[in-house]
């Protein structure tokens, strides 16, 4: 865990939904914070280890995770995870108090958060889109950027509470507009990726030592995230870390759905969406993302 510090603010009664690879240090920048943190996970023994680690509480389901709380946060795996936290009898919603904020960090469709904003809405609660750019790392380090949609109060209400994870936590608009602008993130991200693979393995393919090229070519238009990180381990084979084949299909499939809904036209983002298929095939779900070097 990060050793970061954090900028004093009240103390606040929060539940945390979800404690995957990005949930589970999230939710401990909050506990660090000094918040009193409930947290739920599907699988309860992960549940229990944070709180081991933590303190704090956890609860066997959201409604119970969320008694009390004055912010409910959420990070876990898709739509219907989401739904499956948020709705029914043991949902988020069905335990939280009139005027509480749900922030949903789930990398997810722009029609869902809608959906439970205007859910959410008719119960007297708040729901703000907010997903997450910075991987694993970022999580750890407390270094996200966050991306959210939704009104303005609870937005900035919730803001304080989601830099103790959090480098920039940025409201983007109406319902939706969290979701929407992380798409945009992933599609630049393809692109990028793609590009580095394909340059990397020329270079190699040309007999340069490509450390060396990436070094100095770093220093100048070429200079991308992607290569600052990236660039060496693809170099040297290595892709046993970091966000994952799956996950990227998972956030270029929304993408991809949304475009068929806005007329957008994506050739760049659907080819590479077919080359991270290539590397599945290949056996590489879980393998970072850089992988797509493999395939070449």
């Amino acid at each position: 865990m990060s050793t970061r510090s954090y900028d004093p603010i009240p103390s606040r009664r929060v539940a945390f939904l979800g404690l995957g690879v990005m949930g589970h240090p999230m939710a401990g920048h909050l506990a660090r914070a000094g918040h009193q943190v409930t947290v739920y996970n599907r699988t309860a023994a992960k549940a229990e280890s944070w709180v081991k680690e933590y303190g704090g509480a956890f609860a066997t389901t959201p409604a119970e995770a969320v008694q009390g709380a004055d912010f409910v946060f959420c990070c876990v795996g898709n739509d219907d995870d989401l739904r499956s936290v948020v709705l029914g009898e043991q949902g988020a919603f069905a335990g939280m108090a009139a005027g509480a904020v749900f922030v949903d960090h789930t990398t997810a469709s722009a029609e869902v958060a809608s959906e439970l904003y205007a859910a959410a809405t008719e119960r007297g609660l708040h729901f703000v889109d907010a997903p997450v750019s910075g991987g694993q790392a970022g999580a750890v380090n407390g270094a996200l950027t966050v991306m959210c949609g939704g009104d303005a109060a609870p937005f900035d209400a919730a803001r304080p509470l989601a830099l103790a994870f959090a480098k920039a936590v940025t409201l983007l608009g109406g319902p939706g507009s969290g979701q929407l602008a992380k798409m945009v993130n992933q599609i630049c991200i393809a692109g990028v990726v793609q590009g580095l693979a394909e340059a990397v393995r020329f270079g190699q393919n040309a007999g340069l030592d490509m450390v060396q090229v990436l070094e100095v070519i770093g220093k100048g238009a070429a200079q991308s995230w992607q290569m600052d990180n990236r660039g060496k381990t693809m170099v040297e084979d290595k892709f046993d870390f970091g966000f994952a084949v799956d996950w990227m299909r998972k956030d270029l499939g929304l993408v991809l759905d949304e475009a068929r809904r806005n007329g957008s036209r994506l050739p760049l983002t659907a080819l590479v969406d077919q080359f991270y298929a290539d590397v599945q095939a290949l056996g590489g779900n879980r393998w970072d993302t850089s992988s797509l070097i493999k395939r070449l």
